[in-house]
């Protein structure tokens, strides 16, 4: 099945059922169903059609700030053309890359990082991406608060900083 016969095939009850999964991903079947006033086989079945056409897919994001990656970066990378997708696949292999693309512009790569600290972020850069045979540039863009990220980013689902808390008052006791 082609894009725009996929494209095609979903209605808005379709992207509904989508919207509410991203919500939760976890969510019943059968609440999302009265929701929408539709049955419960219904959901199951365009859920099932949605996965199949690989529309979606559900899958855990983990916020990588509780796992004890407090800091994250972007790199655009420059490898010599010979090396390009030797390297890419070496890179795509590193624990601390989240996110790896091949682009057009300035840099041949982008990476997305995150690492625990300062030191592990230079531990990576200098043990394992500058080693990496080809690799001619990286060019560091380091992370200082994520101001938008929508559930259609193309960028990694990580949600490195989430929106501050609505202001509370101090606790008294």
């Amino acid at each position: 099945m082609d894009l725009q016969t996929t494209k095609n095939t979903i209605d808005e009850i379709d992207q509904r059922i989508i919207e509410a999964l991203q919500q939760d991903g976890r969510r019943p079947f059968t609440k999302i169903a009265a929701d929408l006033g539709i049955s419960e086989a219904s959901v199951r079945q365009r859920v099932s059609h949605l996965i199949n056409t690989h529309v979606m897919q559900i899958v855990a994001v983990t916020n990588p700030v509780k796992l004890g990656f407090s800091m994250a970066s972007m790199i655009g990378i420059r490898v010599s053309g010979e090396r390009l997708l030797e390297a890419a696949q070496e890179i795509a292999e590193f624990d601390e890359v989240i996110y790896l693309i091949l682009c057009t512009g300035r840099f041949d790569l982008l990476a997305e990082v995150v690492c625990r600290d300062n030191d592990h972020f230079l531990q990576f850069l200098t043990e394992k991406l500058y080693k990496v045979p080809g690799v001619q540039l990286a060019e560091t863009y380091t992370y200082l608060r994520v101001c938008k990220q929508n559930d259609w980013a193309f960028l990694s689902q990580a949600r490195l900083s989430p929106s501050p808390p609505p202001h509370q008052p101090p606790h008294e006791g």
